[in-house]
């Protein structure tokens, strides 16, 4: 989507209005202003969409970022699905219309989850008298790179992500050998810096408390066995555990735990208006009204029984002091203890060219 192309602007001050000007600064999506100027633009389309959905009482959350839009609504009966998924639609298509704006409809999509065990075939959705076509729920859904099914287990996301994971490891042999290329810390921090993040890419989604591992630590524990296969040039029919020591490499599922803490904790650090917070902070100074799926609009029952990061966060909240203030005084340069009581730091040097035993270590 481009913003300010083909467009026209007047000017207004009192009673006094100018004549239409062409504006053609030619922002263009990759541009970096292409985020900031879809948010100020759809900012007034959400307010409008938002009171149109009430007035006719559908049961509509809205998600956007920057073009790439979602209209999510819950029901246990197909019928009902469609039906509110279709008037919404219509009204979010005549709004955008209104705006100069247009939606390609080739590019629109339907999925449907379910925790259902059996198998279910949803009906298609009916977009034709809106000039949509005939829209077919798909098995799998794609959006910002998350992968999702139906039953939201996963298994194809954390399949794709370790498979690239692997083709890098894959594609690295070629640096190097056993003999010659690269040492093996250089090949460990290469592993570490380029194919983890991307085998562990949104690992939020499926790694968090009571939720089944044994599938993505198996595919994952693949990858790690390749790597430090790699990085040592041992044999293939090496114990796991045994070389993955040797090459420096945590275990796959505390490396898992120890940046699910860190990702919980982080959580905290968000400001007060964020998403993630709307969900957790429901107190009464809160700045905006708690979201429709807000954990304190669920039972005490139903909070026991859900599974996921949000949970997680929402626990290790109670264990965070809550006078913390990760922007405070005290941690900006020019405040902190070594800045305010400098003249009682000392820092030495150390050279390893100078200590005989340092030497006699690494050789």
């Amino acid at each position: 989507m481009n913003y300010l192309i083909n467009r026209k602007t007047s000017y207004y001050w009192n009673n006094f209005s100018s004549h239409s000007f062409d504006v053609n600064v030619g922002v263009g999506q990759g541009s970096a202003l292409s985020p900031i100027l879809s948010a100020l633009y759809f900012s007034l389309f959400f307010h409008i969409f938002k009171k149109r959905i009430k007035n006719l009482d559908l049961k509509i959350s809205t998600l956007s970022f920057v073009d790439d839009g979602l209209l999510i609504t819950q029901s246990k009966l197909f019928h009902l699905l469609n039906a509110c998924l279709f008037s919404s639609y219509n009204v979010a298509l005549t709004l955008l219309s209104k705006f100069g704006l247009q939606v390609e409809h080739s590019k629109t999509e339907a999925f449907h989850f379910s925790r259902a065990y059996s198998t279910f075939n949803p009906p298609p959705l009916d977009l034709s008298p809106i000039g949509s076509p005939l829209l077919v729920p798909k098995d799998t859904w794609k959006y910002l790179g998350f992968i999702f099914d139906r039953k939201l287990c996963f298994h194809k996301h954390i399949n794709y992500y370790a498979n690239k994971a692997i083709s890098m490891v894959k594609c690295m042999k070629i640096i190097g050998n056993s003999t010659r290329g690269l040492i093996p810390q250089q090949k460990h921090l290469l592993y570490k810096s380029c194919a983890l993040p991307i085998a562990l890419y949104s690992f939020q989604l499926w790694f968090y408390s009571k939720a089944l591992l044994s599938y993505p630590l198996n595919s994952l524990g693949k990858l790690q066995k390749r790597a430090a296969t790699w990085i040592l040039g041992v044999f293939k029919m090496s114990p796991s555990y045994g070389i993955e020591a040797i090459a420096g490499l945590i275990p796959i599922h505390l490396h898992l735990q120890k940046l699910s803490g860190r990702s919980q904790l982080r959580g905290y650090t968000l400001s007060t208006n964020h998403i993630i917070r709307s969900l957790l902070d429901n107190s009464p100074n809160h700045p905006s009204p708690p979201h429709d799926l807000s954990l304190s609009t669920l039972t005490k029952r139903q909070h026991g029984l859900l599974k996921s990061h949000v949970i997680d966060i929402d626990n290790r909240f109670n264990k965070v002091f809550p006078a913390f203030n990760p922007i405070n005084l005290e941690l900006q340069p020019g405040n902190r203890i070594s800045d305010t009581f400098s003249n009682q730091f000392s820092f030495h040097s150390f050279s390893s060219s100078n200590d005989p035993s340092f030497k006699s270590c690494i050789q």
